[in-house]
């Protein structure tokens, strides 16, 4: 089974803000990064299609696909709880410190841990892996995409930042 892991358009916020849960909207810049993603498609066919419902994936798949795409909370960005829409260099949380030193298994004030995130994108894989169909789309975001990876390749969780993923980036893995 392939799964084409498509990461949203850029998002209509600074990029020194925290927004993981919080659904900000797209870019002015939609519609051209939109349209390039859609001709490095092409002609593709999906045999099933998932977005996080967040407004920055939905946009884009409701752009990309007239399938029926289902959307699954489970493949949302990291819930930055306290921290959301903060500047990072502003939070002055007690917890914002730990985090920065453990983030895989320090939660963030009144949201998770990316230990918390790497669960449930777990479990939306087990749920695929039940399934078999050839070629599926994935619209989702940063940090669960690179949960995704981190996943299917049973690498360690320190190394999800190795992988670098773009806005509007299309990524092939394998199941």
């Amino acid at each position: 089974m392939d799964l084409f892991l498509i990461r949203h358009t850029k998002v209509d916020v600074e990029p020194r803000v925290c927004y993981g849960q919080t659904d900000v909207d797209v870019a002015e810049t939609f519609l051209s990064e939109a349209e390039s993603i859609k001709k490095q498609i092409g002609s593709k066919h999906f045999d099933k299609i998932y977005s996080s419902p967040l407004k920055r994936c939905k946009k884009l798949s409701e752009y990309l696909f007239n399938n029926v795409i289902e959307f699954d909370d489970r493949l949302m960005e990291l819930n930055f709880g306290d921290w959301e829409m903060q500047e990072w260099d502003t939070i002055t949380d007690s917890e914002y410190q730990k985090w920065m030193n453990d983030y895989i298994e320090t939660q963030c004030t009144n949201g998770e841990s990316f230990l918390d995130l790497h669960k449930r994108v777990g479990s939306f894989i087990e749920d695929l892996k039940k399934n078999n169909h050839e070629n599926i789309a994935i619209i989702a975001h940063g940090g669960s995409i690179r949960s995704i990876i981190l996943n299917i390749t049973n690498k360690d969780l320190k190394d999800a930042f190795k992988t670098q993923v773009e806005y509007g980036e299309i990524i092939k893995i394998e199941i």
